[in-house]
């Protein structure tokens, strides 16, 4: 796994052994960044990785220009791979880690939030209402309906994982 583009383009990251963490595949990290240019501009903006796992989604935003992301994890082993690779990429400067569950950790409002939770999970609802951003990158295996006051801008199955795009209307 590697970062894809950007700045730290080519930087290899670590993940945990085992599979209680599922890293973004760097196809799929690709067709994310793809789609979010067309609809927003990652540059300066602020980055919300919610279930961060590797930290491979907020380290790519990074990479390509965001000038601050928050990472939020709770598994340990994980978060000594995220850590190991922001001081990899050169972007540890940039970052916030919070230690902790993504569904009840007082979150900053961003530009930009990631979601790539376990896909079992089914608050997808009650984490959008939580997180104050401008546009959600969601991750599961199944389609989400985004809640009314979301705008759906795209939506896309990649093997086993649906991306889903959204924005908060009143951030229209």
């Amino acid at each position: 796994m590697r970062v894809v583009a950007g700045s730290a383009r080519g930087r290899r990251l670590v993940a945990p052994k085992g599979d209680a963490t599922r890293p973004t595949s760097d196809f799929v990290r690709e067709a994310i960044f793809n789609s979010l240019a067309s609809h927003f501009d990652l540059g300066a903006a602020t980055a919300l990785d919610l279930f961060a796992g590797t930290g491979a989604l907020g380290i790519e935003a990074l990479s390509r220009g965001a000038s601050h992301a928050t990472f939020v994890e709770r598994d340990r082993a994980a978060l000594t791979a995220l850590r190991a690779n922001l001081e990899a990429t050169g972007f540890a400067a940039l970052a916030t880690v919070r230690p902790g569950d993504a569904t009840r950790l007082d979150l900053p409002a961003v530009d930009v939030a990631f979601a790539d939770p376990p896909y079992a999970f089914d608050g997808w609802s009650a984490l959008l209402e939580r997180v104050d951003a401008a546009v959600f990158v969601l991750e599961s295996d199944r389609a989400i309906d985004p809640p009314p006051d979301h705008e759906l801008l795209k939506e896309k199955r990649y093997g086993t994982t649906v991306v889903t795009l959204t924005s908060r209307r009143s951030h229209s």
